[in-house]
């Protein structure tokens, strides 16, 4: 039995060999013909290995890429991720424990809790199968429960890891259209609704369709948010900036409007869109619904695309003011689908519900012809569809608990303690930026960011043109350097020439804004010191 077993052992060991020189053979056939063919006897084969790696070069990629930029993940946050890399292998090799991301509306990245209702619904509709077992009643509100299933009963075959109609599940899109009539007042279209991975794929898309070469101009606020800019850029099409008043809270003057618009006429700029971010992002301003007016009004008399950016829309802190969508300001003014377009646009990243990372969100496109809406949903189809998780999300925050539901009182105090604690922190923030030496902040009105103007000193601004940095730059990567704060340089969001300013979220932990407050005094005393006269 033994001398059996080796000897098989002997002979599946030679046939193996055997195999293997077969094996080599062919491939050293198959190389020496590859060698002998016409491409292999080019000039530029005998230094392959050396040319393949300047095939892609930055001089000759797309410049529309190189042209556009994104200051929120910009040259200070890959300095931080790499001094976060450095605190965790060395505890001890900055003057700070942690890096504090002040530079992105990232909320759950900073400590804030989902909101429960939501998170329940979505978990019974991935895993559908334990809404049929008893235990899931005491884990699940009755109404997380109901929504799952009347959510499910609208995805064919109940699959949410399948693929949906390109605008987004029909039912799914019923219900926004409907959370959109309660909130307006005015009727609302499903058909109108293209459900998105966040806003920003909604925003990439209208630029797409409006932008045919440079010569069509998007108006645009400044300050903005970067993601317009490099959209326009990645698109061909020509930013036409238009100026807040810093003076008036940021405000947003028609005149303004006029007068950029027609300076971009005499260039032969074709503007084709206004685009308006409210509440603002990066300067927290909300808009009175006469200014609304006015600016629907201007797209109106002007032939405009209306690019209403409303992803801010539950975050508004001052009793003073409310929010309007541009669609209830418009119909409210008695204009409908064949007197104005107007595209707007909503996420689930933003508002009490800070869900960044489930990517849902949608656009809602009135005043398009058939034959255009024809192309949109052509565009959309493209990109198959948006994910499953975020469809339901949006439905979701467009249609939340209602008074006599059972998650009602849990939801309600989860989202008032957001929106309440939110609003105490930017007043923090607001008031330390305010004492600060040569530095004024507006107030936060809604969204989530402060945008205070700082004025630097001479030799600061000497040495930041020494170090070929903005000068808000410089102060920012100074302020990281010595604190872990992490804040966005004005100039990534662009601002009247001369100025300085920097974003801050109101994000982090309330219980960690003392601290940020205390890091950046004794920051910005020691700055103003060293470059002082």
């Amino acid at each position: 039995m033994r001398r059996f077993v080796i000897g098989s052992a002997r002979n599946l060991i030679e046939s193996s060999r055997q195999k293997y020189q077969f094996e080599r053979s062919i491939l050293s056939s198959s190389y020496r013909f590859l060698s002998s063919s016409p491409a292999a006897d080019s000039p530029s084969s005998s230094s392959s290995s050396s040319t393949m790696a300047h095939l892609v070069s930055l001089s000759t990629i797309n410049p529309k890429v190189i042209e556009c930029e994104y200051a929120v993940r910009g040259e200070i946050v890959t300095l931080a991720q790499k001094l976060q890399e450095e605190i965790q292998t060395k505890p001890d090799a900055h003057p700070f424990e942690e890096i504090l991301y002040c530079n992105i509306g990232n909320p759950q990245s900073l400590g804030q809790q989902p909101i429960t209702f939501f998170r329940e619904v979505l978990a019974l509709c991935d895993h559908p199968a334990i809404l049929d077992k008893s235990e899931t009643q005491g884990l699940f509100s009755a109404d997380s429960i109901e929504r799952a299933w009347q959510i499910l009963d609208q995805i064919p075959g109940r699959a949410t890891g399948a693929y949906s109609h390109s605008q987004g599940i029909k039912g799914l899109r019923d219900t926004i259209a409907a959370g959109i009539e309660v909130r307006d007042g005015f009727p609302a279209d499903p058909n109108d609704i293209f459900l998105t991975d966040g806003a920003s794929p909604a925003v990439h898309m209208m630029m797409q369709l409006l932008i045919r070469s440079e010569k069509d101009g998007i108006l645009c606020p400044i300050p903005q948010y970067p993601l317009y800019s490099a959209s326009i850029a990645l698109h061909g099409g020509t930013l036409v900036p238009y100026y807040l008043d810093e003076a008036t809270g940021w405000g947003l003057e028609v005149s303004e409007l006029k007068k950029q618009l027609e300076t971009s006429r005499s260039k032969g700029i074709t503007v084709r869109a206004l685009v308006v971010i409210n509440p603002g992002n990066p300067t927290g301003q909300v808009l009175a619904e006469e200014n609304q007016k006015a600016i629907v009004e201007f797209c109106k008399q002007e032939g405009l695309v209306l690019l209403a950016d409303e992803v801010y829309q539950e975050n508004v802190y001052v009793p003073e003011k409310k929010f309007h969508s541009f669609k209830k300001v418009s119909r409210s003014m008695g204009y409908g689908e064949k007197d104005i377009a107007l595209v707007s646009f909503q996420s689930v990243s933003k508002g009490y519900y800070g869900e960044c990372g489930k990517r849902g969100g949608y656009m809602e496109v009135t005043g398009f012809g058939v034959d255009v809406r024809e192309q949109i949903y052509k565009v959309a189809s493209v990109n198959l569809c948006s994910n499953i998780s975020g469809q339901i999300l949006a439905s979701l925050v467009m249609s939340p608990p209602k008074v006599g539901d059972e998650s009602y009182e849990s939801y309600s105090a989860e989202r008032d303690g957001i929106l309440s604690s939110l609003a105490r922190r930017a007043k923090t923030l607001e008031d330390a930026f305010n004492k600060l030496e040569g530095v004024t902040c507006n107030k936060a009105e809604g969204a989530m960011y402060l945008f205070p103007r700082i004025d630097l000193p001479e030799k600061a601004i000497k040495a930041a043109e020494a170090a070929k940095k903005a000068p808000d730059a410089y102060y920012c990567q100074r302020l990281l350097a010595a604190t872990g704060i992490v804040l966005v340089p004005g100039s990534g969001f662009g601002q009247v020439p001369g100025t300085w300013h920097f974003r801050c979220t109101i994000l982090p932990q309330e219980e960690k804004i003392p601290a940020i407050v205390t890091r950046l005094t004794d920051f910005h005393k020691s700055f103003m010191d060293e470059f002082r006269g």
